[in-house]
């Protein structure tokens, strides 16, 4: 077969296939005729075959033709099935009136659960001054919660945290210092590392202020120059972010297994500005988070260099930072489920 004898069929077959489709009056019938002039035993796959036929002078020129054949017949169709399409849509349209008269309906915003409110407002503090977001496991093993943070078997540190065990060597993670383990493993022996770790974590506590299932979020910096400004400064700096320019921030000391020297951070009471108050037992402080400069045994047990690293680590509270926020009086009341005790915290 020639181009111009090609030529002259395609035209032919087009005419063909836009007189038929102007009888076609269901989709059902349109996809039959589809069938005959696209389908594998159409007129079309008989063409395509037929190109080894054609002489190499007109190979190219053939199949743009071909190709425009199948295009131009596809377009019928298309156009075909748009209007079955359009028809059918009015159809509905005609049928479904909406009476306007009618009363809309008020769709309204949900609002940020106070848990989450401040772990992303402490994530977004954080990636602020540099520092990535790690996660881990809740069901953990001994090794990574504990005796990788210089908590061994036989340590007193254990009796209130290694409270939900699944056998001897796995448990519910009782911090999400666990996560720092896994972080430090990854860094294998080479800082700098730069992290904060937030999540649920459990422990047998069970009051108005405790609960058995409850949010730390916990950071940890390892480099060559970290020092102890370093922990003090950030710590201000968070604390005045959470809870306002006018607290005043102090620091005693304290102990952490995982920490040397350790340090519990306290702000100046908001309710009385440190007159004391019930808030505050009376005292003018309110003891709010834990840290400390990273033993340098942590360091050793997982793979640093404790004379050439040094770092800091610090844990908070997420559920007794939103109890002080929002004044919120009972810490169960986080997971109740309660969609009017939520609905308290929506943005108008």
């Amino acid at each position: 077969m020639t181009l111009e004898e090609f030529k002259k069929i395609s035209q032919e077959e087009i005419n063909k296939a836009n007189e038929e489709i102007t009888t076609v009056s269901d989709e059902q019938t349109l996809n039959n005729f589809k069938g005959r002039f696209l389908g594998k035993k159409s007129h079309l796959t008989d063409f395509y075959a037929s190109m080894r036929d054609v002489v190499k002078e007109e190979k190219k020129d053939f199949g743009i033709a071909l190709n425009d054949l199948r295009a131009k017949l596809q377009s019928l169709f298309d156009e075909k099935e748009a209007a079955f399409r359009q028809a059918k849509l009015n159809a509905r349209l005609e049928k479904e009136k909406v009476d306007i008269t009618l009363p809309g309906y008020n769709n309204t915003l949900g609002s940020k659960h106070p848990f989450y409110a401040v772990v992303d407002d402490v994530t977004d503090f954080f990636l602020g001054l540099g520092y990535t977001v790690a996660d881990g496991p809740e069901v953990e093993s001994d090794r990574n919660n504990f005796e990788l943070m210089n908590i061994p078997k036989d340590h007193p540190a254990r009796d209130m945290q290694d409270s939900f065990s699944i056998n001897d060597n796995t448990i519910l993670r009782s911090h999400t210092s666990s996560v720092q383990a896994r972080v430090l493993a990854a860094a294998q022996g080479k800082g700098p590392i730069k992290v904060i770790c937030p999540g649920k974590v459990y422990r047998r506590d069970n009051d108005a202020t405790h609960s058995h299932q409850f949010g730390q979020i916990e950071g940890l910096v390892i480099s060559e120059d970290a020092t102890f400004a370093n922990l003090l400064e950030t710590l201000t700096l968070l604390l005045r972010h959470l809870f306002g320019e006018k607290r005043e921030v102090r620091f005693r000391p304290s102990f952490f297994p995982f920490t040397e020297p350790s340090v519990e951070a306290d702000i100046s009471c908001f309710e009385c500005n440190g007159k004391g108050c019930s808030l505050c037992k009376h005292t003018g402080w309110i003891e709010i988070l834990g840290s400390g400069m990273v033993n340098p045994n942590v360091l050793r047990i997982n793979g640093f260099d404790d004379k050439k690293y040094q770092g800091f680590a610090f844990g908070i509270g997420i559920d007794r930072v939103a109890m002080l926020k929002y004044g919120i009086d009972d810490i169960k009341r986080f997971y109740t489920n309660d969609v009017q005790f939520i609905d308290q915290f929506r943005k108008e």
